[in-house]
């Protein structure tokens, strides 16, 4: 018996110091990535602005040619939505809430039960093409467990941004 209550009093002692730590986590997540294409924003703005060409160069699009979408409200711009589908990645939607013609482009995720997240477009034209910045924010309020899995974004949304980033790049100066 006396096992037992040593076994509980330590399991409760892990819990509540995995409970402290996690209040101290970062409430909020960002992850950025950015490369320079060699092409004028006019060039670069519809891909992002578009869900139909965002799946062009998007890296989850890439890595499960399987997954299915649906598209919603107009062609482009605010109000533009795409459903997804996907044995890989499950099942969710993104629509654009916000843009500015060639400079800035916001969408929110939304994952179902596992939240929604904002990403942005931010196009900086410079001297020898343009800055693209692709960027993630997810806040998990009080949800413990989300702030821990915060932790790991950095390494597995950033990854795919990057990704992303070089199809992107690729296929604009392919056609540039």
């Amino acid at each position: 018996m006396k096992f037992i209550k040593k076994l509980l009093v330590v399991v409760v002692g892990v819990l509540a110091v995995l409970v402290i730590v996690g209040l101290f986590l970062p409430q909020e997540v960002e992850v950025e990535r950015k490369v320079t294409i060699n092409a004028p924003v006019q060039k670069i703005y519809p891909m992002i602005n578009d869900f139909r060409q965002f799946n062009t160069w998007s890296p989850w699009a890439r890595n499960d040619p399987d997954m299915e979408y649906r598209f919603e409200g107009p062609e482009s711009g605010v109000g533009s939505k795409m459903y997804w589908t996907s044995d890989q990645f499950g099942s969710g939607s993104q629509e654009i809430l916000e843009n500015e013609e060639h400079a800035f482009v916001k969408t929110r995720l939304d994952f179902g039960p596992q939240g929604q997240a904002y990403a942005h477009f931010t196009l900086s034209p410079e001297e020898n093409g343009t800055s693209v910045t692709w960027g993630f924010t997810s806040d998990f309020g009080m949800d413990l467990v989300g702030r821990y899995m915060g932790l790991l974004f950095e390494g597995w949304i950033g990854a795919d941004y990057e990704e992303g980033l070089a199809n992107l790049k690729k296929l604009v100066e392919m056609n540039e």
